[in-house]
């Protein structure tokens, strides 16, 4: 029988259906596309910097570069005149799409992943946002910063370097909106805080966790091996957050994708950090989502917003516990 959850950190209601999908090798393995034409060249290489506009940050410790951080050459946001709505009749309005996009770029190996990263490259990637979203915090017309990873032509990659993108908005997205409203009329306390003491008393959903984080197949899971990661330290914005725990945070979201990968196989997928806006002062704990991109959204879910999920999230922390050993130095 199918069960309906309710996703705290939205007020939505999810739908868990088990037995229509019974084992990770039910899903289909992502296409591979390439970039485009051989000889075109890829903009993120080494030796291609020329390709893309100057740096705005770059970690050069030895002599060759292991982040950049780049406008987006297509941005969808860009200008600083801030957000001001304009009424074009009854019903539509509009507004100037004002605001930073970037590229970060958090590998110079084409080749690479997330989950690929070796320690230090992997508290670099950390480290680096968070100098990212302290920057723009600092600017007035700036109201709340998206970092996102895609991972794959399914997940929305275009070029297969592996990089993120950042963009920083002069408006709150609606899903923070309803994050933030979640945490504010959550009767326990932190719902970040008290989902980490919830999860560890059963353990059944728990992938991981260390001194810094857990790493949870969320109760309310939307999609097939959805993961969450939970940093301990309660913080409402990532850039407040001590480096050695941030750095810890880095080696734990390169863990956490190179268990999917064991489990899994080679697969698209979108890291979200959910940070509270620059401006907020009330309850909030931030965080990281990932989302594997192993199923398509169907009218249903498009058209209720909400979402039906084949695989129990506690059926998915058991097999991806199975990888926990070969890919988390204890």
């Amino acid at each position: 029988m199918s069960e309906l959850r309710l996703n705290q950190l939205t007020g939505r209601w999810v739908t868990i259906v088990p037995g229509r999908a019974q084992r990770p090798t039910d899903f289909a393995p992502r296409s591979r596309v390439l970039d485009g034409p051989d000889d075109r060249p890829c903009p993120f290489c080494p030796g291609n910097e020329e390709s893309t506009p100057p740096a705005l940050e770059t970690i050069d410790e030895t002599g060759a570069w292991t982040i950049r951080v780049v406008p987006n050459l297509y941005p969808a946001f860009t200008g600083d005149d801030g957000f001001s709505v304009h009424h074009d009749g009854p019903v539509h309005v509009t507004a100037d799409g004002t605001g930073l996009h970037e590229v970060f770029v958090y590998s110079p190996d084409h080749t690479s992943s997330l989950g690929d990263l070796d320690d230090d490259a992997a508290e670099q990637f950390m480290v680096a946002l968070q100098r990212r979203f302290d920057a723009h915090a600092k600017l007035p017309h700036i109201r709340y910063t998206q970092a996102i990873v895609n991972h794959g032509r399914e997940a929305g990659a275009s070029l297969a370097h592996p990089h993120g993108q950042l963009m920083g908005l002069p408006f709150v997205p609606g899903e923070m909106l309803e994050e933030e409203r979640a945490f504010a009329r959550f009767a326990g306390g932190c719902v970040a805080c008290t989902t980490i003491e919830a999860e560890r008393s059963t353990g059944e959903r728990v992938v991981f966790e260390n001194d810094a984080v857990m790493v949870v197949c969320p109760y309310w899971s939307g999609t097939p091996f959805e993961l969450l990661i939970l940093p301990k330290v309660h913080a409402a914005h990532l850039q407040e957050t001590e480096i050695e725990t941030l750095t810890q945070i880095g080696r734990s979201l390169r863990d956490a994708m190179k268990i999917l990968s064991t489990t899994l196989g080679d697969l698209a997928y979108n890291v979200g950090f959910h940070s509270a806006p620059h401006e907020h002062d009330g309850e909030y704990h931030w965080h990281i989502h990932i989302w594997p991109n192993l199923v398509t959204q169907a009218g249903f879910e498009r058209g209720t917003g909400v979402m039906i999920n084949v695989i129990p999230p506690e059926d998915a922390a058991t097999a991806l516990r199975a990888s926990v050993s070969a890919n988390v130095a204890h």
